[in-house]
């Protein structure tokens, strides 16, 4: 153990288990994305099951390093290591497809676990396993500054994907670049393992007792500074309780910005990547955190990001993207910061990872899982900073005053929790959710009264719109004006008995369109659209179309279903306020074609804060030799309405210049060099405005 490359040998094989570890995240969710609709939700629960796995990678970490010796160590991991190897490439199976009944979190966790679950879960394992051979060097009183290492490596490669990964490469090459990147890792691995075991054979200086005093290279207040002293029952649970808070957090936070501020693309990139830096600052040394400075920040963030929640300053963009994200950092920078200062000595190294990791599982479980099937909106982000508070009364015990105004501050939490829930509850018809968001029913009076509406909104984007008033109900509104695109669209078509095709429901405001004779067939993922469009809309029953209903992902339906025959196809899905990617792609322009009439037209919504969509399907388009014109309305005739764009696609070109859409249709240019978004390719970067 006396050359010192065998330092860079840890430090190289804990930095390429870390990168590895994160890349795979956004690589696998981007390959699921398609068959779950498109839904935010997937990232969540991709976040649960790599929690999950990591807390089993350092559950076995720990269980290694105190039951067995080196060598039976080494000669299970490199065993395991080789087993992995027959789960390469990591390319998702055809056959984990959903039907769309089930329960799409279980699917999914099952198909992570079938696709990654050894190589993942044994790139968890190295960097605790690692740093408990490190702990057993003459260096080893550093071994916490390879934790903070790791998350580094963590950070880069979570910003690499969106940057530089995926603009340049297709999800198949990824997939097999992240295959090799992984084979060769187990080498690198397998040979740290067996050298370590060579260095530590019978015939050597055997390695430091764990009784053996050993002090870390800094000692913070609260750590043990002998090896050998066993860690308090209370540093112990705060081990678990910081960890899981500071997850907690991360998750609800996450949902808050995505859902209820803006559906940004890669937004949920930015909490993750500030998560991350916290780990990485508390654990390169003492010096990042200091409680004199982030004790009053997290007070202060605690309260102004409880009073958002149930104040327009909390869903308002410009306010509340700054205001939640930094408030995730500092709160997350006292939570690791306070953890780090518990560490123990390196005798309990591992003990202390796998508490770590389970507390990061138990608060990703329990807002990826739990929150959605016992909370009716998005409430764990203020139940979250409840807790932090209440946790900071058992860190600062010591100190009579300091608990005095944690208690107050929890307190201020729940009032603002207390306020929200009512303020949610008093103007709701019907407050929902499942699996694919929050869905709110909500009637606005107006004056004069016949201008009341009943509106739907999905966290913070409305999906449509009726009117109260009985002689007005059927009068299609918001998006679906006859001015819109979609409304000249369903104009133009043939005077005969129409078939129209509905990808996302919404209110059902287009059935209104619907005329004797006519069959409007609906495509919509989510269960509880259907019921609210059923029991708090009419625009379905009150149609005098034949309606038809098709439960879950709109394209695998049109797959697996025989020839529709539309005359019209309204793309028109949305996971908050973006239509899902695979909707658009050249893959699925091919299955919607198949289901089209000779002139019939494919209507795409395009209506978009952050993303200028329509030059992607009019390049899938030009790949398909098809012809797209976009109709813009700004909507001027009626305050019931609302600025649209939707891009109309068609074989004959004939069929966009008939009335009412030749009037308005514009071309759409195109760059000679971009590249048409398919399964395996797409840049939502490149389509931010």
């Amino acid at each position: 153990m006396r050359h010192p490359g065998i330092q860079f040998l840890f430090a190289g094989t804990i930095f390429s288990s870390a990168f590895l570890l994160f890349l795979v995240q956004p690589l696998i969710a981007k390959q699921i994305l398609p068959w779950f609709g498109g839904s935010a939700a997937v990232w969540s629960i991709c976040m649960v099951f790599f929690q999950v796995v990591l807390l089993g990678g350092y559950a076995y970490a720990d269980w290694v390093t105190r039951r067995l010796r080196l060598r039976a160590q080494a000669m299970l991991h490199v065993a395991l290591l080789l087993a992995s190897l027959a789960f390469l490439p990591i390319v998702v199976g055809a056959q984990w497809k959903p039907a769309g009944t089930e329960d799409p979190a279980w699917r999914i966790l099952g198909l992570l676990f079938g696709t990654i679950g050894l190589p993942y879960f044994l790139l968890s394992t190295t960097g605790p396993l690692v740093q408990s051979w490190v702990a057993r060097t003459p260096w080893g009183a550093q071994v916490y500054r390879y934790f903070s290492l790791s998350n580094l490596a963590s950070l880069l490669s979570l910003l690499s994907y969106p940057v530089l990964i995926e603009p340049r490469s297709s999800l198949l090459q990824q997939a097999h670049g992240w295959s090799w990147g992984y084979a060769a890792f187990v080498l690198l691995c397998a040979g740290t393992t067996l050298y370590m075991a060579r260095q530590w054979s019978a015939d050597e200086t055997p390695p430091p007792s764990p009784t053996t005093p050993t002090t870390p290279t800094t000692s913070a207040p609260g750590q043990s500074a002998m090896a050998g002293t066993p860690p308090r029952v209370a540093d112990q649970l705060l081990w678990l309780a910081l960890p899981a808070l500071a997850s907690w957090l991360l998750l609800a936070v996450t949902n808050h910005i995505t859902q209820n501020v803006a559906a940004v693309p890669f937004l949920w990139v930015l909490p993750l990547s500030l998560y991350l830096l916290t780990f990485v600052l508390c654990f390169e040394s003492d010096r990042w955190y200091r409680r004199g400075v982030f004790l009053p920040l997290a007070a202060a963030m605690l309260l102004l990001c409880a009073f958002g929640l149930q104040n327009r300053i909390g869903a308002e963009v410009h306010v509340a993207l700054p205001l939640y994200v930094s408030g995730l950092f500092v709160l997350c920078m006292f939570l690791h910061g306070e953890t780090a200062r518990l560490r123990p000595g390196p005798r309990y190294l591992t003990r202390f990872y796998l508490m770590l990791s389970l507390g990061g599982a138990l608060g990703g479980v329990a807002v990826g899982l739990v929150a959605p099937h016992v909370l009716a909106a998005y409430y764990e982000l203020g139940l979250g900073l409840m807790l932090t508070a209440l946790a900071a009364v058992a860190v600062l015990r010591q100190r009579a005053w300091l608990r005095g105004c944690c208690v107050a501050l929890a307190a201020c939490c729940t009032l603002f929790l207390l306020l929200q829930v009512g303020s949610d509850r008093a103007g709701a018809r019907s407050l929902q959710r499942n699996f694919y968001g929050s869905l709110l029913a909500y009637d606005t009076a107006r004056d004069p009264p016949s201008d009341s509406v009943r509106q739907l909104a999905h966290g913070s984007v409305k999906h449509g719109a009726q009117f109260l008033d009985p002689a007005r109900r059927r009068v299609p509104t918001t998006y679906y004006g006859e001015t819109s695109g979609i409304g000249r669209a369903i104009a133009a078509a043939p005077d005969g008995p129409r078939r129209v095709g509905l990808i996302g429901l919404g209110t059902g405001t287009l059935a209104a369109y619907g005329r004797r004779g006519d069959v409007y067939r609906v495509y919509e993922i989510n269960p509880q659209v259907f019921a609210l469009a059923d029991e708090e809309f009419t625009f379905l029953r009150d149609s005098a179309a034949r309606i038809e209903r098709v439960l879950g992902d709109a394209r695998l339906a049109l797959e697996r279903e025989p020839v529709q025959g539309f005359d019209v196809l309204a793309v028109d899905a949305f996971s908050g306020d973006s239509v899902p990617v695979h909707l658009l792609t050249a893959e699925a322009m091919d299955t919607y074609l198949r289901h089209m009439r000779p002139d019939g037209v494919i209507a795409f919504h395009v209506t978009n804060r952050f993303l200028a969509l329509a030059p992607v399907i009019a390049k899938v388009a030009e790949t398909r030799g098809l012809h797209a014109v976009l109709v813009h309305d700004e909507a001027e005739q009626a305050e019931w309405l609302r600025r649209t764009d939707w891009v109309l696609v068609a074989r004959n070109p004939q069929v966009l210049s008939r009335e009412p859409v030749g009037a308005v249709a514009t071309p759409i240019a195109t760059e000679a060099d971009q590249r048409p978004w398919t399964d395996d390719f797409n840049n939502l970067l490149g389509a931010l405005k």
